[in-house]
């Protein structure tokens, strides 16, 4: 160890600086990791994680690429398979497993993002997510050192306490400014693959991706798991929509609850939207329902679901079967009406 890691340490202490304190202990940490010696590494990042050497946050906003993220105390609801694999994960941070780098990857509005929160919330610590917008940089080799810098301003966050996401991450080479310059899009792959080489294994962080397959396969090679969100039955995604709607209805008044028609609605798709769509189409059909018509919000969600198309073929849902009720429901046209339209036919 250097004599001015000493001098750091004794002069931190006295100031009662802990983030200076924190920051140089971690230095001195890596310098006995960078010589072979990580059971004492490891040994002293575990000291000042164990002790209250957390930065609060307040300080998260003196972070330059890493920002706060706010989220839902609310349990997450998710189909068992990937429901296991999330607990599984907990799991593993809590056993200090020395699994600590995730890649969630999937369709857009399947959980990714939330379960993320989701661990968050059942381990009690902090989500920091990546500010892509300060991260890259037009100027040529420019990307490329802040990554290396956003991998040095996590190293110096305190383990036990935050987790990293990393949302999106395909945008790190997709949504460059200069798509052309290959160079440039390897330096700062480069410049990834080595920070996640570098990570300590205490430090948590979970990537997510809607393009898994436009990934470097040596990225994705660093991450001890990946999990798949495209793994939602039609029986799943129709039971975690008939929460979502139970859910919405009970702080709307005025509305009755229709989970028949709704399931048959849904049972009659091709393809049911993912929760986070399906959570937006409920919520917004139920704000703008006819307050005079307690089942108005079932017609708009319909009409959402089926590419919001005004126009309504009674025979075709009645072999889709749909009764008079429910076609009155879905075209405000009333049952008397319905019944001669569908006998003419």
């Amino acid at each position: 160890m250097k004599k001015q890691s000493v001098v750091n340490l004794v002069r931190y202490h006295v100031e009662k600086n802990e983030d200076a304190f924190n920051a140089e202990v971690t230095n001195i940490a890596k310098d006995f990791e960078k010589s072979g010696d990580n059971t004492v590494a490891q040994y002293l990042m575990e000291l000042i994680s164990n002790a209250n050497f957390y930065i609060p946050q307040s300080s998260y906003k003196n972070l330059r690429f890493l920002r706060k993220a706010e989220y839902s105390t609310k349990p997450l609801l998710l189909p068992t398979l990937i429901e296991e694999d999330i607990i599984g994960i907990t799991k593993a941070i809590q056993n200090k497993s020395g699994i600590s780098k995730f890649l969630f990857y999937g369709a857009p509005g399947s959980g990714k993002t939330e379960s993320s929160f989701q661990i968050a919330r059942l381990l009690n610590r902090d989500i920091l997510y990546v500010s892509t917008e300060q991260l890259i940089d037009s100027r040529l080799g420019e990307t490329a050192k802040n990554v290396s810098l956003l991998f040095d301003e996590i190293s110096h966050l305190p383990y036990n306490k935050v987790i990293i996401l990393f949302d999106e991450i395909d945008s790190l080479a997709l949504d460059r400014i200069n798509k052309n310059d290959l160079r440039e899009m390897g330096r700062v792959t480069s410049a990834f693959l080595k920070g996640l080489d570098m990570l300590n294994e205490n430090i948590i962080l979970i990537a997510t991706t809607n393009l898994y397959e436009a990934l470097d396969r040596a990225m994705i090679r660093r991450f001890d798991a990946t999990v798949s969100f495209d793994r939602y039955s039609k029986d799943d995604l129709i039971e975690i929509a008939d929460s979502l709607l139970t859910a919405n209805i009970k702080r709307s008044s005025g509305l009755k609850q229709d989970l028949r028609l709704f399931n048959k609605m849904l049972k009659n798709l091709d393809t049911i939207p993912y929760p986070g769509e399906l959570k937006q189409i409920i919520r917004t059909a139920i704000a703008f329902s006819d307050g005079s018509n307690e089942y108005d919000y079932l017609r708009r969600i319909f009409f959402a679901l089926n590419g919001n198309s005004t126009t309504i073929e009674m025979q075709t849902l009645k072999n889709q079967g749909y009764t008079t009720r429910e076609i009155e429901i879905l075209s405000r046209i009333p049952k008397s009406s319905v019944s001669r339209k569908l006998k003419e036919n």
